[in-house]
């Protein structure tokens, strides 16, 4: 594998450390008044979520990860498993649903995800940033509520419960933050 040098780290580089992949998040230079150059590290492992510091003098190298991302869609849950079909080698992966269980509260099958793949193993998805989803469910809202800031629990197609405002109907699309689980804005049909 090839070695990258302290003197291309960088924000965004995948790496090996211990046999696991790692992505750098922070890196930066500190010249002492004595003494070789040091690179400080922030490094999160990309199979665990876990963060790392770690320092490193000038001149050390870490191997670069042999890491791929790739467009995919959501195909299907089975049991413990969720699987998702490479748009680029029409190949399907699996995860297992420890590792993706809390994103996918919110995808239908077809969903476009990005795909992660370490030594050709698919080792995390990324949904996107927000979906429409249509309300299957709401309780109509009370007579003479106008207040603002008023929500209630609405249930999208999914079957995921958000928080939704008074106005808001079955029927209606509405677009979720992922990230967060929240109501963005009503979509008209």
């Amino acid at each position: 594998m090839p070695q990258i040098n302290t003197g291309d780290f960088k924000k965004g580089i995948k790496v090996v450390i211990e046999g696991e992949p790692y992505e750098m998040l922070e890196c930066n230079f500190v010249k002492p008044g004595k003494g070789q150059a040091l690179y400080k590290t922030k490094l999160r492992n990309l199979l665990k979520g876990s963060i790392l510091d770690r320092t490193y003098k000038s001149g050390e190298s870490l191997e670069e990860a042999d890491v791929r991302k790739s467009k995919g869609c959501y195909s299907y849950r089975d049991g413990s498993n969720f699987y998702f079909l490479d748009n680029e080698s029409f190949e399907q992966y699996a995860l297992p649903a420890t590792v993706c269980e809390d994103q996918m509260r919110f995808l239908q099958e077809g969903s476009e995800v990005d795909l992660l793949f370490w030594n050709n193993q698919l080792i995390s998805m990324t949904p996107p940033l927000q979906v429409i989803l249509e309300v299957t469910y709401t309780e109509p809202a009370a007579k003479g509520n106008t207040a603002t800031n008023v929500t209630k629990g609405a249930t999208v197609e999914t079957g995921a419960e958000v928080q939704v405002p008074a106005f808001i109907e079955q029927g209606n699309r509405i677009k979720i933050d992922i990230e967060t689980g929240s109501y963005v804005e009503r979509v008209n049909n």
